[in-house]
């Protein structure tokens, strides 16, 4: 398993956001964690990134630790945010370069890195470009490439498409659909088409509690409703915290 997740808890005050949550995620797995707001999604990548510390429980990513050994868990995984994380006065290959050398690279290695994934992404003939000037559909592509410079054998995506048109959302969803296999992609995401488009399998959570797990086919069978949509509303009806 790539990601082992034991019985992991977080309490804010009186507040359960998540709660005794356990999973696997297979190395290479396209894995999909859903809900509706405040469903517990959030606040469990911010554990397993290292971001918040449990409550109880643990989870394994690579082996590590992320009570124990989060520095070891940092190395081996990385996240492209809701919030598009690019310097926007650095063109988009000098953002790819400065990723690249904060991790560790050579000049040389940077820039190899650097086209290696502007080729991926579909970047190399706006590499001069600034990144404030990129349509929200391209900063979202340099945000991702970013995340991709460490070579992670984890890659979380939050809400990568989210304000896209539809011709970016589809143009990404190409370009995400090459990475499956070689990194282990965690996604969160409010479009289910993009679930039905991308993930081997799926998580859903409600109130902090995960309330089904397999893949699209699966919960459509367990379920008997007739689309994915209805089976994810079945599955988060009722007030969420």
């Amino acid at each position: 398993m790539t990601i082992e997740i034991k019985e992991l808890t977080k309490h804010y005050k009186d507040q359960v956001a998540v709660d005794n949550l356990s999973l696997n995620i297979e190395k290479g797995e396209f894995f999909a964690l859903l809900g509706q707001n405040a469903a517990g999604k959030t606040t469990t990548i911010k554990m397993l990134c290292g971001l918040v510390a449990p409550t109880s429980g643990d989870a394994y990513l690579e082996g590590a630790s992320v009570v124990h050994n989060q520095i070891a868990v940092k190395n081996n995984i990385n996240i492209s945010p809701q919030e598009t994380a690019v310097a926007p006065n650095l063109t988009v290959v000098e953002n790819l370069r400065l990723m690249a050398r904060l991790y560790g690279y050579s000049k040389i290695q940077a820039e190899q890195r650097a086209i290696a994934q502007m080729n991926i992404f579909g970047l190399l003939t706006r590499q001069h470009e600034k990144a404030k000037t990129l349509s929200g559909g391209y900063k979202r592509r340099l945000s991702v490439a970013m995340a991709m410079m460490s070579t992670p054998k984890i890659l979380f995506l939050d809400e990568p498409t989210l304000g896209m048109d539809v011709r970016a959302r589809r143009d990404l969803w190409s370009i995400l659909r090459q990475l499956k296999g070689h990194v282990t992609i965690v996604l969160t995401t409010h479009y289910l088409e993009e679930v039905e488009v991308l993930a081997d399998r799926v998580g859903i959570m409600h109130n902090g509690k995960l309330r089904a797990l397999g893949t699209i086919q699966q919960l459509m069978s367990q379920t008997g409703r007739p689309t994915f949509e209805d089976v994810f509303l079945e599955l988060t009806e009722g007030e969420s915290r």
